[in-house]
């Protein structure tokens, strides 16, 4: 995917007075960088390019829960407005699987995928993947090869986020929102330790809030 077809944010963030907070998170975060107006903007244009690419195909939308369900839902209602609108239209089949690699605000080194028994469906489908945020790109590329099996017609993968650093596989979705600095960032259903999924924006967590909802 061309570099420009995706938003990059930089160091740059914005200052938590600018914005309405949920005030049990008020000292729990540390910055806005992604407010939830330019969220749903970029998400809107996802879905047109989405729409266009399948062309009156029929797709099955894998949503990777928990942290995808929020951009999975409003990438889905844009796509279902671009189909009673634009004169051609997709038909959607959506379903769920939870992946879970992280403890805390590190990765556990290991990939866990929980649901998904039964993916024969997926025989001769075209699939779009949408996940949250793609960190390093194993754990997607362990569940790409996972479905493999299952042949699918194609599979293509929509994330909101990418990580910006070197520690990674390299992987890039077919599909980005924004490229984003390295830091652990909560909100819009993004969580640390199954908190912070209340909160409109994505923000940066602050130390307080990682000892505040730390797990042992």
């Amino acid at each position: 995917m061309a570099e420009e077809n995706y938003i990059k944010i930089t160091e740059s963030m914005y200052s938590l007075q600018h914005f309405t907070i949920p005030k049990h998170y008020e000292e729990a975060v540390e910055s806005v960088i992604l407010p939830h107006g330019l969220i749903m903007n970029r998400i809107e244009r996802m879905a047109r390019d989405i729409h266009e690419c399948f062309n009156d195909e029929s797709l099955k939308i894998l949503c990777i829960l928990k942290g995808g369900y929020q951009f999975c839902n409003d990438l889905t209602h844009y796509i279902k407005a671009l189909n009673r609108g634009s004169g051609k239209s997709i038909q959607l089949g959506i379903d769920f699987l939870r992946v879970k690699s992280y403890k805390n605000d590190q990765s556990s080194g290991e990939v866990n995928i929980i649901g998904g028994d039964d993916l024969t469906h997926l025989k001769d489908k075209n699939v779009l993947i949408v996940e949250d945020i793609v960190d390093t790109g194993r754990t997607m590329e362990r569940l790409l090869k996972t479905l493999e099996k299952y042949q699918p017609k194609s599979v293509k993968v929509a994330a909101l986020l990418i990580k910006d650093h070197n520690r990674g596989t390299g992987y890039k979705p077919d599909y980005i929102g924004f490229q984003v600095p390295d830091k652990f960032i909560v909100g819009y259903a993004l969580d640390y330790n199954e908190f912070y999924r209340d909160l409109n924006h994505i923000c940066v967590i602050s130390e307080s809030g990682k000892k505040k909802y730390s797990i042992s």
